[in-house]
């Protein structure tokens, strides 16, 4: 093949496999060393390929290491000595007790620490103990000295090899095979470090095909799966749809990298939300809890530390604009906004929005708590089938029992749902505390699936205003409650 075409081909592979110019070389080298040994390599040669890409020549070389006499004297009494133990059917127990003076004499040897401020690791005295003869890829000194007296402990001997002439056809079939094997392992392994590193990430992929239940998705360079738990079951997922996913884990499986992506993950909404909110993306705003059921509601805790900022309002946008583009992309999920707070009576109260709340009592050994509503707002703080109380309770991470003033029978957040999970920010308990006519301060934001934004006062389940603004501004604000 002339030098411009072999040149062109390995390019190409580069640019088509993502992968490096060097790596295709070596390769290549590797399996032509491959061929040579398979039909006509010796025992005891280490061979070694130099390919020259110019011209597309190669040479085969034997190449050994010159080291010391006794290395390979201890290896001829080591062969003799397993020859014995062979003899004497007791070979078994001969490599036992060898594994296990080895290990003792490894854990024996001292560590020598390196110097102070220097970066070199601590050195261990049995690395030098552990060298041990190869006649592959070994020479003794003596022998080296018959072929060369110049040569020295350490020096590298390489004899040229001469393949017959059937090496050139049988190493372009043997070469051919390794070749694919190693570029497609080359490829593997770029294609997992590249989004290895990007678990947690938002990415915008494409619907590849549909098999069964398991939905498989276009990255680009390579293609992701998708599983039942993963995707929003009111989602209809089909070729060709352009979506965004959220990249859960990257693992290496025996046919390659395994990537899975998720609608479903409660992260997803926090990430679409970054991308639309500049207050998040500068951290004067942050998410510290979501609670989400995915295709139908989400409830976002969100708090700032800047005096002058609202936190909720900032989410929102101007009339629903920020937020509504996160429910489009979303298909219409319902998404609830709160102000997060300190005070697990005022963060609960806030949660269990749109219901008002009378009174909470907490029960700080149990991390549960007694919300008590008016009758006519019981059914708004349970929500359909629960959901309403059953996400409070997953976002601030209290048992919450709901009873009526009138002396309802109290419903549990457990009924819903049999636990759950403290969130890593959940507030400070504050024993015995209690509220008292909730308060207007700090009410969330509920948007419905047709971008409707109203406060938490006075949202339903069939709500249709416009967008609202709380009756009273929110803690933090500029102008004080009345």
């Amino acid at each position: 093949m002339p030098q411009s075409e072999l040149k062109q081909a390995i390019e190409e592979i580069c640019a088509e496999k993502n992968i490096p110019y060097q790596s295709v070389i070596e390769t290549i080298a590797a399996a032509l060393a491959v061929a040579y040994r398979k039909d006509f390599g010796q025992p005891n040669e280490n061979v070694v390929v130099d390919f020259n890409v110019d011209d597309g020549t190669n040479r085969v070389f034997d190449v050994k290491t010159v080291v010391e006499d006794k290395l390979y004297d201890e290896f001829l009494a080591e062969q003799k000595r397993r020859e014995e133990a062979e003899t004497a059917g007791k070979l078994e127990e001969y490599l036992t007790k060898k594994r296990a003076e080895e290990e003792v004499l490894h854990s024996a040897t001292p560590t020598t620490p390196s110097e102070p401020g220097s970066d070199t690791p601590p050195h261990t005295g049995g690395e030098e103990r552990e060298e041990r003869f190869d006649p592959k890829k070994h020479i003794t000194l003596s022998a080296a000295k018959k072929l060369k007296k110049g040569y020295a402990l350490g020096d590298e001997i390489r004899t040229e090899l001469f393949p017959p002439a059937a090496y050139g056809r049988m190493a372009a079939q043997t070469a051919k095979q390794v070749v694919i094997q190693r570029i497609r392992e080359a490829e593997r392994d770029i294609i997992y470090k590249e989004y290895k590193g990007r678990e947690g990430e938002l990415l915008t992929a494409m619907v590849q095909r549909v098999e069964g239940r398991m939905v498989l998705i276009d990255l680009g360079h390579t293609t992701a799966i998708m599983p039942p738990p993963e995707q929003v079951q009111r989602e209809r997922y089909r070729p060709g749809d352009r979506i965004k996913v959220f990249l859960v884990a990257v693992n290496m499986g025996p046919r390659g990298p395994e990537i899975l992506v998720s609608r479903s993950h409660p992260e997803i909404v926090r990430k679409l939300f970054t991308f639309e909110v500049p207050e998040l993306h500068n951290e004067s705003v942050t998410i510290k809890s979501i609670a989400r059921e995915a295709g139908l509601r989400t409830k976002l805790a969100v708090w700032s530390a800047t005096k002058n900022i609202d936190p909720v309002g900032s989410l929102v946008g101007q009339r629903g604009t920020r937020v509504q583009t996160v429910i489009s992309e979303l298909g219409g999920e319902k998404v609830d906004i709160i102000e997060w707070s300190d005070d697990p009576v005022k963060y609960i109260t806030n949660a269990l929005s749109p219901a008002k709340v009378i009174s909470i009592k907490l029960n700080d050994v149990e991390h549960s708590c007694v919300a008590e509503v008016k009758d006519d707002q019981l059914s708004l703080a349970i929500g359909k089938a629960g959901q309403n109380v059953r996400l409070a309770a997953k976002l601030t991470g209290w048992k919450i029992d709901l009873v009526g003033d009138s002396g309802a029978v109290p419903t549990s957040s457990g009924q819903a749902e049999d636990s759950a999970a403290p969130h890593q920010d959940a507030p400070t308990n504050v024993k015995g505390s209690e509220i008292k006519d909730g308060p207007e301060e700090g009410q969330a934001t509920t948007v419905t699936d047709e971008g409707t934004a109203v406060p938490a006062g006075n949202a339903t389940a069939d709500t249709t205003a416009a967008v609202a603004t709380p009756a009273e501004p929110p803690a933090g604000s500029t102008e004080s409650p009345t």
